[in-house]
């Protein structure tokens, strides 16, 4: 795969500390940002387990952040990026829906959640390729 994705994977394989979703997402962009493993790991504190509420999932807002970090912020293409994974989840973009509909169709929560980090980290990548920005 990429190093962006390799990261993710390797940050969702520790157990302490516990990386969340929208950690695990931003941080593999962080350094190529110019921000540091400590600032990205403090700002997504607070996004995963949708915003620890259940709301929207950890791994789109940790892409929505990667996205930011690199000026990308234009409504085309967060437009885009928030269709892209509505269409592959059936319209769910908060946490509860997308954990209630992965249990429905007998997955875990774990492998369900590294899933969403891994799509995310990927479309993210994805745009910022298409973006010139990596």
């Amino acid at each position: 795969m990429s190093k962006y994705y390799d990261k993710a994977v390797e940050l969702r394989a520790i157990v302490t500390p516990h990386y969340n979703c929208a950690q695990s997402v931003v941080l593999p962009f962080a350094k190529d940002a110019g921000v540091s493993d400590e600032v990205a790991y403090q700002v997504a504190s607070n996004f995963g387990a949708g915003m620890k509420r259940a709301s929207v999932c950890g791994a789109i807002t940790g892409g929505l952040m990667a996205l930011g970090l690199f000026g990308v912020d234009d409504p085309q293409t967060i437009s885009a990026y928030h269709r892209a994974l509505a269409e592959r989840h059936q319209s769910h973009m908060d946490c509860a829906d997308l954990l209630r509909t992965s249990k429905e169709q007998g997955m875990e929560k774990k492998p369900h959640c590294d899933g969403m980090v891994y799509e995310c980290v990927n479309l993210v990548e994805e745009i910022l390729h298409e973006k010139g920005k990596l």
